[in-house]
C-alpha cells in the first residue's frame, strides 16, 4: 500500500494574515462619546461667553447697542444735525399700547435731548413688561449715548394705567469725526416691550428652615 502524497505546507505570509476587524458597535460608541463631549464643550463655551458678549456690545456698540453716560458732555454741540426717528413695538402676550410722543426730530450732534414715550395697560389686570432696544444703522450704536432710559427697569402697570416715560440722549461728537458716517443722516431708536411674568410665590414651609420635632 502506497502512502498518500503529502502536500507541502507553505509558511503563512503577511498578506494572508488579516487583522481582526474592530467590532462596529465599539466604534459607534467611541464616536458617539466624542461627539457628545464636543457638544458639551460648545454649550459650556456659549454660556460662558454671554457676559463677555454683553460687555462687548456695550463697549463697541455692536449690533446697535447704545452707550450709557452719567452726565451730559462738556463740549458745545456741533452745527451738524441728524434726524432721530423713534420706533415702538409690543411683543405678543403684553396688552399694552406703546407709542412715542414724536416720531422724528432733528438734533445737533452733541446736543442733549429729551423725548417721551407713553405706555397704557389696556386690560383690567396688573401687568409687567420690560423693554429691549437698539439703534440703526447698527454701526451708530457706539455713538448714540443715553443718560436716562426706561429700558433698564421692569414696568408694572395697574389696570388701565397710562404712564409717561422719558429718554435723555445725545449723539456723541465722535460720530461726526468718523468718515464712515458722512452719509448717515437718520438714526432710528427702536424699543420693544416684552411681557414679564411674576414669579410664583413659594409655599410658606419652603421659606422656613427645618425645625426639630417637638418634645415627646
Amino acid at each position: 500500500m502506497t502512502d498518500a502524497p503529502q502536500h507541502s505546507q507553505q509558511p503563512a505570509t503577511a498578506a494572508s494574515v488579516r487583522p481582526k476587524a474592530t467590532p462596529r458597535v465599539g466604534r459607534d460608541v467611541k464616536v458617539g462619546a466624542a461627539c457628545g463631549l464636543v457638544v458639551a464643550l460648545m454649550v459650556g463655551a456659549a454660556y460662558a461667553s454671554v457676559p463677555f458678549y454683553d460687555w462687548f456690545c456695550r463697549v463697541t456698540g455692536f449690533n446697535g447697542t447704545t452707550q450709557v453716560a452719567g452726565e451730559a458732555p462738556q463740549s458745545k454741540p456741533l452745527a451738524r444735525t441728524v434726524a432721530v426717528r423713534f420706533d415702538s413695538n409690543v411683543s405678543g402676550g403684553l396688552p399694552w399700547k406703546f407709542e412715542p410722543e414724536q416720531t422724528e426730530i432733528k438734533v445737533r450732534v452733541g446736543e442733549v435731548t429729551t423725548v417721551h414715550y407713553t405706555i397704557t395697560n389696556e386690560v383690567a389686570a396688573t401687568t409687567m413688561g420690560q423693554a429691549a432696544y437698539n439703534v440703526t444703522p447698527l454701526t451708530v450704536g457706539s455713538y448714540f449715548t443715553k443718560i436716562n432710559c426706561f429700558c433698564f427697569t421692569e414696568q408694572t402697570l395697574a389696570p388701565g394705567e397710562k404712564r409717561e416715560m422719558a429718554v435723555v440722549f445725545y449723539v456723541d461728537q465722535a460720530f461726526a469725526a468718523d468718515s464712515e458716517n458722512d452719509g448717515v443722516n437718520t438714526i432710528t431708536l427702536s424699543y420693544t416691550f416684552f411681557p414679564v411674568k411674576k414669579a410664583a410665590p413659594k409655599p410658606v414651609a419652603a421659606n422656613e428652615p427645618d425645625r426639630p420635632g417637638g418634645s415627646i
